[in-house]
């Protein structure tokens, strides 16, 4: 898995990652794109191993910065209407 994501550019990582709360922060479906895994399973597997993903791992958007999110990034229009 390491030789695919050495060849992922480094524009494709910085155009994902935002600033929420003085914090940089990756969405979940853009980790899942990055390591070619369903949204769905990443989220089961930092629930199911907190110990091994750190508090600051698991950032949370409050339903504010996800409206904030979605005005100002298109690709995250399917989030306008999901639970934070």
């Amino acid at each position: 898995m390491s030789g695919i994501i050495a060849m992922i550019s480094t524009d494709f990582i910085i155009n994902r990652i935002f600033t929420f709360r003085n914090t940089q922060v990756m969405i979940d479906r853009d980790l899942a794109e990055l390591y070619q895994v369903l949204v769905k399973r990443l989220n089961e597997q930092v629930k199911r191993n907190e110990e091994r993903f750190p508090e600051s791992f698991r950032f949370q958007l409050t339903e504010k910065e996800k409206n904030e999110l979605v005005a100002n990034c298109d690709r995250f229009q399917s989030l306008k209407y999901s639970s934070v």
